[in-house]
């Protein structure tokens, strides 16, 4: 699987890509937390730029 950081720190696996029920132009990711809490968010949340003592951070960036 995939890991990724949160800008706050924490380390989460990307599980998969989902497709919303309500509206299935939206792609959302499911990913899982250390402590193995499954959590969802649209994609382009996920993958956007967030500010952070202003300088613009991925929200989730990937780790190598």
């Amino acid at each position: 699987m995939v890991r990724y950081r949160h800008y706050k720190g924490g380390i989460y696996e990307l599980v998969c890509e989902a497709t919303l029920e309500s509206d299935p132009t939206v792609t959302m990711i499911v990913y899982k937390a250390g402590n193995g809490t499954i959590w969802t968010r649209p994609a382009a949340v996920f993958f956007e730029l967030v500010e952070v003592d202003g300088a613009e951070v991925p929200r989730f960036a990937p780790i190598n």
